[in-house]
């Protein structure tokens, strides 16, 4: 029987109070459980009123927060709520919502807003409460940026403008807060099985071209991106801010 990489790889948050946004499914809910296994207090945010409208019982080890990234004054509430925090995750977005085209102009700038104004609106409203952390290393901030960051993906173009703004974002937040304790960086899934990618993954001759193209040729799992997060999240990076460190089976180099 094969060792799996969370047997192999372990870090310890223990005593650590992480937020991770959208983490109520997919990628996220990866993520915020790793965390957990790795002995964090992790509070996640979703859409609906409680996590137990959700139907997924192992939402119910986390602190639950109801959130719309669009909503500033919601993101500042949720941000003064938390006692303390050590690691943000800013995974919560959306692409094409509600299967409206993201060419339309007012859908264009609802996506940015979820994606990069919401992202943005969080760590500031987080900043000073990741400044007073002790975890060696400084704090974090780990975004969530996307293969959408750095090539041109014809159905979403809000998303994909939203999200290379994530990585120039996270450059400059890790200048700006460097002297703060706070590092900053990202990672960029590629094909990730997630509920965002459900039309793709139920068309799967439209994703033919870049699994022919992906040297590791499969579908990334939330398992396979969450040890990254956690990577940059620990003191084992603590002489890493800025970067955006791609998840993409190779896909980015071939």
């Amino acid at each position: 029987m094969g060792v799996s990489a969370g047997e192999r790889v372990r870090f310890d948050f223990s005593g650590l109070r992480v937020l991770v946004t959208g983490g109520s499914s997919g990628i996220g809910a990866g993520i915020a459980a790793a965390f957990a296994d790795a002995g964090a207090a992790v509070t996640i945010t979703g859409r609906r009123a409680s996590s137990a409208e959700y139907d997924r019982a192992e939402l119910a080890r986390f602190d639950y927060r109801r959130l719309e990234m669009s909503d500033g004054r919601a993101i500042a509430e949720v941000a003064a709520s938390l006692p303390a925090l050590d690691v943000l995750v800013n995974n919560a977005g959306e692409n094409l919502p509600g299967g409206r085209s993201e060419y339309a102009p007012d859908v264009f700038e609802e996506v940015v807003r979820t994606n990069l104004f919401g992202a943005y609106r969080m760590a500031a409203a987080c900043h000073d409460k990741l400044a007073a952390s002790a975890l060696d290393g400084g704090a974090s901030v780990v975004q969530l940026a996307s293969m959408s960051s750095f090539f041109g993906i014809v159905h979403v173009p809000a998303y994909g403008a939203a999200k290379a703004a994530v990585v120039q974002l996270t450059k400059t937040l890790a200048a700006a807060w460097a002297k703060d304790g706070i590092r900053v960086n990202a990672v960029a899934p590629g094909l990730t099985r997630s509920n965002m990618t459900a039309r793709l993954q139920e068309t799967p001759e439209r994703a033919r071209q870049d699994f022919e193209r992906m040297p590791l040729s499969r579908w990334a799992t939330p398992e396979d991106v969450a040890p990254a997060v956690l990577f940059l999240a620990s003191p084992a990076a603590r002489f890493i801010t800025g970067q955006t460190l791609p998840i993409d089976g190779g896909y980015s180099i071939a």
